[in-house]
Order: C-alpha cells, then sequence, then structure tokens
C-alpha cells in the first residue's frame, strides 16, 4: 500500500467493495488535515480517505498526477470519486485528464483551472524563500479576512490555526510554482468524468463562482452549487456538511449505482 494511507489521515471502510470510494485531495497545504470535518461526514456515503501531498521541492504537476493515480490503482479496483480543495481541485481534474480511467467522478471546491495574478504567483514563492518560515503563522491570522468565511467561529479559526503549522516550506513553495504555470483552460472540454463544482459567494482568495460558471460552461457532463455566505477556506465551517450536496449529486449519477461501470 501507498505510504500516504497514513492512520492520522483516516482511511475508512476501504474493505466494502459496493461502496464507492472518496479520494480527499488538499488545497496549497497539502497536508489534508483541514478535512477533518467533512471526513466522517462524507464516510457516512461512501469509503473514504485522503491524500497529502509531500513536502518536495521538485514534484511536478506531472509527479503528483502520478502520484494519486497509483494511489487510486492500490485503493479500489473500479476507480475512485476525487475531492478536490483549491489546488486539490487543479491536481484533481489534472488526474481526470490524464487518467480518465481511473476517475469515476469528480467535485471540486473554489478552484480554478488559470489563474491570472502572474505578478503575485512569481513573487509569493520568492518571498518565501527569504520570509522565516516560522512567521507563517502570523501571515495567516493577518489574511483571516480573506481566506475565511464571513461567520467562521473562533473554534474553527484555532483548529485550522493549529493544523496549519503542520504545513511544509518546501512543498507549500512548490506548489506555488505550479499554479503559475498551470492552464488547463483549453481542455475543460476533454475532462469526461461527472463533475460538481462546488464555489463560495464569498471567496475572497479566488474568484471562485466566476471560475466555477466558466468551467460549468466548459466541462461536459458538469453541474454548479454555490455556496452562499462561504469563503474560500470553506471546509471547516461548523455549519458546511458537504457530504449533502455530494451525495445528492452523485445518486443521480447513472454509475452511482453501479462502482463497477464505466461511468
Amino acid at each position: 500500500m501507498s505510504e500516504r494511507l497514513d492512520p492520522d489521515h483516516h482511511l475508512r471502510g476501504l474493505a466494502d467493495p459496493g461502496t464507492d470510494t472518496v479520494i480527499l485531495v488538499p488545497g496549497i497545504d497539502g497536508t489534508a488535515l483541514l478535512f477533518y470535518r467533512q471526513l466522517p461526514l462524507l464516510a457516512q456515503h461512501f469509503n473514504v480517505l485522503s491524500f497529502p501531498l509531500p513536502d518536495d521541492p521538485d514534484a511536478s504537476m506531472e509527479d503528483l498526477v502520478a502520484d494519486l493515480a497509483r494511489l487510486i490503482g492500490e485503493v479500489s479496483d473500479h476507480g475512485a470519486i476525487l475531492l478536490g480543495e483549491s489546488f486539490g481541485g487543479a491536481l484533481s481534474m489534472s488526474t481526470a485528464l490524464a487518467h480518465p480511467e481511473l476517475v469515476r467522478g469528480l467535485v471540486v471546491v473554489n478552484s480554478f483551472p488559470y489563474l491570472d495574478q502572474r505578478v503575485q504567483l512569481r513573487l509569493a514563492p520568492l518571498a518565501l524563500k527569504v520570509m522565516p518560515w516560522g512567521l507563517m503563522p502570523i501571515v495567516r491570522r493577518f489574511t483571516e479576512a480573506k481566506l475565511h468565511s464571513p461567520h467562521c467561529l473562533d473554534e474553527d479559526l484555532a483548529e485550522f490555526h493549529q493544523r496549519s503549522r503542520a504545513i511544509g516550506q518546501h512543498g507549500y513553495r512548490r506548489r506555488l510554482e505550479i499554479i503559475r504555470g498551470y492552464d488547463i483552460r483549453n481542455r475543460l472540454s476533454d475532462i469526461e468524468a461527472p463533475t460538481l463544482f462546488l464555489a463560495g459567494d464569498r471567496d475572497r482568495l479566488v474568484p471562485s463562482v466566476d471560475w466555477g460558471r466558466f468551467m460549468v460552461d466548459r466541462v461536459p457532463n458538469a453541474d454548479l452549487q454555490i455556496l452562499e455566505g462561504y469563503g474560500h477556506v470553506c471546509l471547516i465551517n461548523h455549519d458546511l456538511d458537504v457530504s449533502e450536496p455530494v451525495a445528492n449529486w452523485w445518486s443521480t449519477r447513472p454509475s452511482a449505482n453501479h462502482p463497477g461501470g464505466d461511468g
């Protein structure tokens, strides 16, 4: 089995061949620790595990896609549903393009096919090289209003900051570099997997709703749901149960009752 199947990342119920598998793909934090609230909720409907990203200064998008594809093959004989948040949504869509036979469905949360903040994306990795990594907790506290939902509870924020301490410097910086060269706008029509886009209308980091509308118009078998009142880092919120829209959407898919089918 892959080293990514760490007990801390909650491998759930994969012995049940009759239940669809969901793999949670984290955002730029890479730890997968921020899925703590959603993982047990999704586990009521699916086999669920998470896919922490390596703290590797040299990992490319192609490397991450290969690792994720390998994990899918290890845990499921009939492919998996990928639920990716932000950078994880980009990685999930890239995996669906490279390995359509492995990806039965996509759930893409507050993500994008391209980002046009070219100056910021060029400067951010450079800034992280000179800034002491120990200052990042302070930076995250100053950017709370941009990252989080307006109604996020203090205890949710405290949990976010505690878990964010596990974010590795090298992988974080490398993922910023990957985003700078990421552009699948012209390939969206090639995504074969049924796709659900979830976009927070209070996202101040990424124009998630605009990108969601852009992508749903181009991905052949796609739906869009607006998460009203939610910001970019929304999956930690006390009042968001992402399993409801995901399970309802997946139950309408022709392949939902046939895990071995081709979707």
